[in-house]
């Protein structure tokens, strides 16, 4: 380029990228897409256009990490591919933001050249075979040398395995005695060093994101001693920030999708005839549209307030409330959204090359990594209620009226939420709070972006979707059920004996 990346107008780079990505997946080029063996390669030719720049500081070339433009890219890509995006996602919250808020300054210069120079990708090492969203319990381990450190253990479903060029690695102390201690550090591994080559062990076939290898990974490493991120407390705290920081931008991926399948789902019922008028003039139909359109709605509101409060300025670490909300509400709607539009498109969206079919297998991992939407739905119901025990509080709505995150948006529900929580609540029933909580929080985030002047209709309409969806939750919270699964369920069930 002729002019440096970090002062074109972000309207043109946009822009120009946006274009890139058309030709790669829907000129010519894109039947790269469809074969896995090239996926290297296509990252390799998107990378090329330097998008990576929007999470790289001036002062090192980059763009800001400015967070509207974070999100703002992570959209382009996802409404052409989702693998693509969760690329970018990786990149961008598990690896260039935590390296420029905590790592050594004496290391970034290097890192951030190669980004932008070489095309290279980092990723990011907490999950392991035994624990999954157990971080706290992991194994991996280091011990202090006069070289630096040595990190060994197993680490597996990484995004980016065997392809990325750093990782941050997870892992705990070593002690005197052989434990392992409490808190938890991250180190920086440059795989180009013959002394920190991570052993894939084995690709795992994964069932979605087919341009993202997934898999098993064996760590024998030596890191220099500047290598070591730097929290400002505890690691702890450090990894809970990076964490919450990337939940909140899980709307930037999200948003070019769910605008995707909307755009399909417009197009198609616009298209399709049903005898003397098109499939969107039917009233069901009409509803379908309307729900994918809340979803879009929902998600623009997640993106402006993770713009506003999830700078890598900000700590995060406390935020897991509205993290948790933004991530599971925005990865359910990217789910729904997608079985929308193949039930609209009928047989052909049952079909792997449609966006719509592909789409379904993509998201649904969206649901499950970075914590399982069930276990984040109970941590969101369990937060609010021991912050109600702190305050004394035991009517709900008494509570939430007075909570900033809900004030506004519980009072569309004040006959719903005004009964009394005096006991503890069975784990599915704390689920069950969570999603409606997770309801009214982001729907606060649509309340105020209507206020701003968002479009009228479709704030509304959003409203009028959500409130539906949460008083559906309502019912399914106040109906007790305490099934179990029965043990030996074989026995005295088979049909045929009643016949």
């Amino acid at each position: 380029m002729d002019v440096a990346i970090n002062h074109i107008e972000f309207d043109s780079f946009i822009k120009d990228f946006k274009l890139t990505l058309q030709q790669l997946f829907r000129g010519k080029e894109s039947d790269a897409v469809s074969n896995r063996d090239l996926s290297a390669e296509l990252v390799h030719t998107v990378l090329t256009e330097n998008p990576l720049a929007v999470a790289i500081p001036e002062q090192f070339g980059g763009r800001g990490v400015i967070t509207k433009e974070c999100l703002s890219l992570l959209a382009a890509a996802s409404y052409e591919s989702l693998s693509l995006s969760l690329i970018f996602g990786i990149n961008i919250a598990l690896f260039l933001q935590p390296v420029t808020k905590y790592a050594n300054e004496q290391v970034k210069e290097e890192i951030f050249d190669r980004f932008l120079q070489h095309q290279n990708m980092g990723g990011l090492m907490i999950t392991e075979p035994a624990y999954g969203s157990d971080a706290l319990n992991m194994k991996t381990r280091y011990t202090e040398r006069e070289e630096g450190y040595h990190i060994t253990g197993t680490k597996h479903w990484q995004g980016l395995t065997g392809l990325a060029n750093y990782w941050l690695i997870a892992c705990k102390k070593e002690t005197q005695t052989g434990d392992l201690g409490r808190d938890i550090d991250f180190f920086i591994c440059d795989t180009t060093q013959p002394k920190q080559h991570i052993r894939v062990k084995e690709y795992y076939d994964n069932l979605g994101l087919s341009l993202i290898p997934y898999g098993l990974n064996i760590l024998d490493l030596q890191v220099p001693s500047n290598y070591r991120l730097q929290p400002q407390s505890t690691g702890i705290q450090m990894m809970l920030d990076i964490l919450h920081r990337s939940r909140m931008q899980f709307p930037g991926m999200a948003m070019g999708f769910i605008q995707r399948m909307l755009d399909e789902a417009t197009s198609h019922c616009t298209t399709r005839k049903v005898g003397a008028g098109s499939l969107l003039l039917m009233d069901q139909i009409q509803f379908q549209i309307g729900r994918i359109q809340s979803a879009y709605t929902l998600c623009s509101a997640m993106c402006v307030r993770s713009s506003r409060i999830s700078g890598i300025d900000q700590d995060l670490a406390s935020e897991g409330l509205e993290a948790n909300s933004i991530k599971t509400v925005v990865t359910d709607l990217m789910q729904e959204s997608a079985q929308v539009l193949v039930q609209l498109s009928g047989a052909r969206g049952y079909r792997t090359s449609h966006i719509g079919g592909s789409g379904i297998i993509d998201s649904r991992a969206f649901q499950i990594f970075e914590g399982a939407n069930e276990m984040l739905y109970s941590q969101i119901g369990e937060s609010i209620i021991r912050m109600m025990k702190k305050q004394k509080q035991e009517n709900l709505f008494d509570f939430l009226k007075d909570f900033p995150p809900t004030a506004i948006a519980c009072l569309y529900f004040k006959k719903e939420l005004s009964f009394q929580i005096h006991c503890t609540l069975s784990q599915r029933k704390q689920v069950e709070l969570g999603k409606i909580l997770a309801r009214i929080i982001c729907m606060g985030y649509v309340i105020d972006l209507g206020e701003d002047g968002f479009r009228k209709e479709l704030a509304e309409n959003c409203l009028c979707m959500v409130q539906q969806e949460v008083s559906a939750l309502f019912c399914s919270f106040r109906f007790e059920n305490k099934v179990k699964a029965v043990e030996e369920y074989s026995d005295e069930s088979s049909w045929m004996n009643f016949v």
